[in-house]
């Protein structure tokens, strides 16, 4: 008799309430009446539990994760040359310098993350992924346009790479939500 309220895993109460008959132990439904349905377990509806086991992760997508990982390391080395130029006095500002290299940090640590969510098949780590080889992808070009091709050419081979393991149709399958039920 009860409804469920929508979006809510609650039942909403009868308006007037119903007075049910309970049968005896030793009554059996009648042939007439159907059985009643069981109800089924309230399950949230997009979680994180869908995603596959990292065994089961295509090998395309943790391509991906790896390539995005050594882009990580590849921001860190920098940063340690901006740390290692700034302490010799060859920046203009030191605390700008400084800045920067936590700046630099900090971003190569939510690339590590995001890379983590991606071996690991979450359905959110796909955007993040492409937005950051989108920016890798700028800064190679401009590597490569200051005469820096020993930076610029890695950087773009990652960002290809991640960008092509991150594409294949299983990674595209892997990365899914589940479709949703609906009641």
């Amino acid at each position: 008799m009860a409804t469920r309220a929508k979006g809510t895993g609650r039942a909403k109460t009868p308006r007037a309430p119903a007075k049910p008959k309970a049968p005896a132990a030793s009554e059996a439904p009648a042939a007439s009446e159907a059985p009643a349905k069981p109800k089924a377990p309230d399950v949230p509806a997009a979680t994180d539990a869908a995603a596959p086991p990292a065994s089961q992760t295509p090998a395309a997508l943790r391509l991906a994760a790896a390539a995005q990982v050594i882009e990580a390391a590849g921001l860190c080395v920098a940063a340690a040359f901006g740390a290692v130029s700034t302490a010799d006095g060859k920046s203009s500002q030191a605390s700008s310098a400084v800045a920067l290299i936590v700046l630099t940090v900090a971003v190569a640590a939510g690339i590590t993350l995001i890379a983590a969510a991606l071996a690991k098949a979450r359905p959110w780590s796909r955007t993040p992924t492409v937005m950051t080889q989108l920016l890798v992808v700028i800064g190679g070009i401009i590597l490569l346009d200051g005469h820096r091709p020993e930076w610029g050419v890695p950087a773009l081979l990652l960002a290809a790479a991640c960008l092509a393991g991150l594409l294949t149709p299983a990674s595209l399958r892997a990365l899914n939500r589940p479709p949703v039920p609906r009641p």
